[in-house]
């Protein structure tokens, strides 16, 4: 195929709207191209587009926390591209394809259920599958060479879903309180501790403390603390967007009240929405 053809191949595909996956990764190669590419994604690293990825990951939950399943896809599509985007400039390096990343995450699938693709049977309970994954993937650090219990936990991770992991990691191995009732006490500990901090610097690292505590009840609990702290961040949303609607009735704002009277339509709103639920 001659350079023109195969010029014209990609147009057609970059604007077919059935182009599925190759036109994704062809609309991707294109941006890139140092010659005809758009300037900013040409400029951009692996590192510059990281936090981008997070995001991403984030509105997905977030979509999938409010159920709204019409902006799912688009979110969904979003992530997507944001992998698009890093195996894109890994090719560039030479470092690996599209392609490459998932056929790893393909036999990483096939490897960790023996129990779908292998001989194993597949009469388990949730409960003995897990032990199973957990078991393969404690093989899969043995063979990277990683020694620590605590080693291979991504130190890239929002540091309240890394606190998780490194919890339950040491749970594996017997440390690990036996019960919530050990953790409450702990966290009663460490909130004393908090109000004695002097310094900054201490202040901080019992304020810390303190919230690594939190996460550890999250997780005795069987409660994701993340998912936990954005239906309380909806929640503060929502009534406080209620004191603002109150105080407009009265052709006021927030900052023309005071905490008392803020404090009394903050608790007006709270009944209104626990009347709703009953």
């Amino acid at each position: 195929m001659s350079d023109t053809q195969s010029d014209a191949a990609a147009h057609d595909l970059i604007h077919d709207p059935k182009g599925g996956m190759p036109r994704l990764l062809e609309i991707m190669r294109r941006l890139r191209d140092p010659e005809t590419g758009c300037p900013w994604d040409v400029a951009q690293d692996f590192a510059t587009i990281a936090p981008y990825t997070i995001e991403e990951a984030y509105e997905v939950a977030d979509a999938i926390e409010r159920e709204a399943w019409g902006e799912l896809k688009g979110e969904l599509g979003d992530l997507l591209f944001q992998s698009v985007f890093h195996a894109q400039m890994a090719s560039e390096r030479g470092l690996f394809t599209f392609d490459e990343v998932a056929d790893t995450m393909s036999d990483k699938m096939v490897a960790r259920h023996p129990h779908v693709f292998g001989d194993e049977s597949n009469a388990k309970s949730p409960e003995q599958q897990v032990s199973d994954w957990e078991a393969i993937k404690a093989e899969e650090r043995a063979a990277r060479a990683e020694k620590g219990v605590l080693d291979g936990v991504a130190l890239g991770l929002p540091a309240l879903l890394r606190a998780v992991k490194l919890q339950k990691r040491a749970a594996r191995v017997g440390f690990d309180w036996p019960s919530t009732d050990e953790v409450i006490d702990k966290i009663v500990e460490e909130a004393q501790e908090l109000r004695e901090a002097s310094d900054p610097d201490h202040v901080e690292e019992e304020f810390g403390d303190l919230l690594f505590v939190m996460a550890n009840l999250a997780r005795h609990l069987e409660i994701d603390p993340e998912a936990a702290l954005r239906s309380a961040n909806a929640k503060f949303t929502r009534r406080f967007a209620s004191i603002e609607a109150a105080l407009a009735e009265q052709g006021k704002r927030p900052e023309d009240s005071d905490l008392a009277e803020m404090d009394s339509l903050w608790d007006a709103a709270k009944a209104r929405e626990k009347a709703e639920k009953t």
